[in-house]
């Protein structure tokens, strides 16, 4: 029923929290697949991801490895390998509260992306972040809004999961690092009439790491091209159908770039 989608790059013992989270669900490991991608690496990690399926006999789970870094790449790689009706993102460094598949899958549908809590934390456990997302989450807990009321909740694809029909042949943009996500959901929106929100047992736990991508600091000349380069892609997605994509959300991912452009140049 369900593909849940793994990119990963040289990963350290975090991994294991992730796949121990999906071993533990309470939705049958025959109900759902992983589609983990090594991309950009190979040894020992394939063989300790192994080692690690054989120790805990996980059937469910297809291991590829790909020679070509990214992750945008890795995800397109297994969003054509997904077997499943609906697809989830997990980053090798997240993991899933127990309930987490079963309850997003019994609020999903083909039109409607189901929406998860999410806790955010460092990176040695302890220390928990405050998040926009976790504390605006209790104001649509076991709620079905329409997409475009609650857009801000479409930064990226975690805490999600997504009909394969939504996606359909659409894949991430490979020419980005940073902001990728974001594009994404923006160029799937088309497809979406509306959110339904979990109740607050369905988490998505979402670590920081200080040598992570999105942690890393950057040049101004990439920052400044980067999210240039987002706003053209946002005008020519929506330009190219006007009257699929909803205008508020085409203005506020513009302004939202312009705003992270700024926000750099103060910092600086």
């Amino acid at each position: 029923m369900i593909s849940v989608i793994i990119p990963s790059f040289e990963p350290q013992n975090y991994i294991y929290n992730c796949l121990d989270s999906l071993r533990n669900q309470t939705l049958s490991l025959d109900e759902f697949e992983i589609v983990l991608v090594l991309n950009g690496c190979c040894e020992p990690y394939k063989s300790q991801i192994e080692a690690y399926v054989a120790k805990y006999s996980v059937k469910n789970i297809h291991l590829i490895q790909i020679d070509t870094a990214g992750v945008s790449n890795a995800r397109n790689v297994a969003l054509n390998y997904a077997h499943g009706e609906y697809i989830c993102f997990l980053d090798d460094d997240d993991y899933i509260s127990n309930t987490y598949l079963e309850e997003l899958y019994s609020i999903a549908s083909p039109d409607t992306i189901a929406l998860s809590n999410v806790a955010v934390f460092y990176e040695d456990g302890f220390r928990k972040v405050s998040s926009s997302f976790n504390r605006e989450f209790d104001n649509y807990e076991l709620k079905r809004c329409p997409y475009w009321k609650v857009r801000h909740f479409f930064s990226g694809p975690w805490m999600k999961m997504i009909h394969k029909g939504i996606i359909a042949g659409r894949r991430f943009d490979v020419r980005f690092t940073n902001g990728e996500d974001s594009l994404f959901m923006f160029l799937i929106s088309n497809k979406i009439e509306y959110v339904n929100f979990s109740s607050k047992n369905a988490i998505y736990y979402r670590r920081i790491r200080s040598e992570s991508l999105t942690t890393k600091c950057k040049p101004v000349s990439y920052i400044l091209n980067n999210r240039l380069s987002l706003i053209w892609q946002y005008t020519k997605i929506y330009f190219a159908s006007p009257f699929q994509y909803n205008i508020y959300f085409y203005i506020t991912r513009v302004l939202a770039s312009i705003r992270a452009m700024i926000l750099f140049l103060m910092r600086k």
